[in-house]
């Protein structure tokens, strides 16, 4: 299996069944996952941030870069390469505090509740997710399978 990673503020779609997405160091960005088993095709998404509005000109080098730009680009991509929206699963994690224990600027939360908005306005559902806390993950999603895997770190 060839890993394929995707770097923060980037998003990566394959049809290649001997790959896997992988991102890492995941604290208060968010990875949205995505599989269609039908159609062999996934999608990995590391966003950093939840609203575009706070810098144009960056959003439009970097859509991958925040939640409201990145999630919709992602499922239409993948909807490109021959994905249904109805036979998407669908799988989060991230949004850990990482700045501070009393929640100063709330990066996580706000990346958390941004991206639950932007699905919700899209009808998706969400299989799982691993969201919130301290801890520092590392997601990987097979995209022969669609087996989508967690791995935390406690903060240091």
């Amino acid at each position: 299996m060839e890993s394929v990673i995707v770097g923060v503020a980037d998003c990566r779609i394959s049809s290649r069944t001997t790959e896997e997405l992988v991102t890492y160091a995941l604290g208060s960005c968010i990875a949205v996952a995505i599989y269609d088993p039908v159609a062999q095709v996934a999608g990995l998404l590391h966003f950093m941030l939840p609203d575009s509005k706070i810098d144009p000109q960056k959003s439009s080098a970097c859509p991958w870069m925040f939640a409201d730009t990145g999630i919709p680009l992602l499922f239409r991509s993948v909807y490109e390469r021959g994905g249904d929206k109805k036979r998407l699963l669908v799988h989060v994690a991230g949004g850990a505090q990482m700045l501070n224990d009393n929640g100063l600027f709330n990066i996580g939360k706000r990346n958390h509740a941004a991206m639950r908005a932007c699905l919700w306005r899209a009808g998706v559902l969400i299989k799982s997710e691993a969201v919130g806390g301290t801890t520092v993950r590392t997601v990987g999603l097979d995209t022969a399978t669609g087996r989508f895997w967690v791995r935390e770190t406690n903060k240091s």
